[in-house]
């Protein structure tokens, strides 16, 4: 694309989803039910978790950060469709354009970071549970919280100021209902090629990295809960494998995306695909991680059981 010509642009049109009344309703109403049930299942999981002493341990310290970054990801997204939706405006300023991918980025990569840290809590409390209390203390988990923090900011603010140091002129209609970096790129009359070579290399880190480490860390579960009797056998594949299936789940929608050429990016797959992790994602994980859990479900009956007494005092 020719960067000569043209004027810079100063919003971007946002096309992921069908103009058509009847299609806005239907995709509204299904985003505000998923947005209300991912923000109510968090908040939940915060509250049990900050009222419940039960709830004082690393694992649990782990869920509540998740939940945490969970309320933020899906928070950068939803509510910016859910406008889009229940208007005729489809446009974003470039800057706020820029803002939410940064936001995404900080949040979706904290996110995968967190996810293995909970696997390796998993890893030591089944395969090492004698060491478990010094490995796994509230201040390691708090460094490793505070690392994957770090470590998301730092990789955001790459990747945004890769993406100023690009020209967009002429064309600004955005495939996808939210700012992604595919599209982006696909806009831009630059050369991209630095962006992509450090898409794949650093964020190859990034993202194939902790993918490679759940899986290696779930491997080595596997071996040791196979050691166990029939009946706790059972409980832990239970749990494991719901966990497992979330990080498959999660971890192949954003392989899916970001890692593959930008010219053989779809405009029909991609946001697909992001709803899967920007949204379902975000939404389930109070319920896979936690409300299958014996001691959150303990605590939300004492907390239901509180609430019931209050109201009859």
């Amino acid at each position: 694309m020719d960067c000569e010509n043209g004027t810079d642009i100063d919003e971007f049109i946002l096309l992921g989803f069908p103009s058509q009344p009847v299609e806005q309703l239907f995709f509204f109403l299904f985003f505000l039910l998923m947005y209300i049930a991912g923000i109510l299942g968090n908040l939940m999981i915060l509250i049990l978790i900050n009222l419940d002493a039960r709830l004082q341990t690393p694992m649990y310290f782990l869920l509540h950060s998740l939940s945490v970054v969970d309320v933020g990801f899906i928070s950068v997204t939803v509510p910016q469709l859910l406008a889009q939706l229940s208007s005729s405006s489809k446009t974003i300023p470039f800057y706020a354009c820029m803002a939410q991918f940064f936001f995404l980025y900080v949040f979706g990569v904290t996110d995968l970071l967190l996810v293995s840290v909970m696997a390796l809590d998993r890893y030591v409390a089944i395969c090492n549970p004698l060491h478990y209390a010094t490995v796994m203390n509230q201040k390691v988990c708090g460094q490793l919280v505070a690392g994957c923090w770090i470590l998301s900011t730092l990789h955001s603010m790459l990747h945004v100021g890769l993406l100023l140091r690009l020209s967009y002129h002429g064309e600004n209609n955005l495939d996808h209902f939210f700012c992604d970096h595919r599209p982006l790129l696909q806009l831009s009359c630059s050369d991209t090629s630095f962006n992509e070579s450090v898409i794949y290399f650093e964020g190859g880190l990034i993202i194939l990295g902790p993918f490679v480490f759940i899986i290696v860390t779930y491997i080595r579960i596997v071996s040791t809960v196979m050691k166990f009797s029939s009946l706790a056998r059972r409980k832990a594949f239970s749990t494991c494998g719901s966990h497992l299936t979330m990080v498959v789940f999660f971890y192949g929608a954003i392989i899916g995306v970001y890692f593959q050429p930008a010219s053989s990016y779809s405009a029909q797959r991609g946001p697909v695909f992001a709803i899967m992790y920007t949204v379902i994602t975000p939404m389930s994980n109070p319920y896979i991680y936690s409300f299958r859990n014996k001691e959150v479900k303990g605590a939300f009956r004492h907390f239901l059981g509180k609430r019931i007494l209050s109201q009859q005092l």
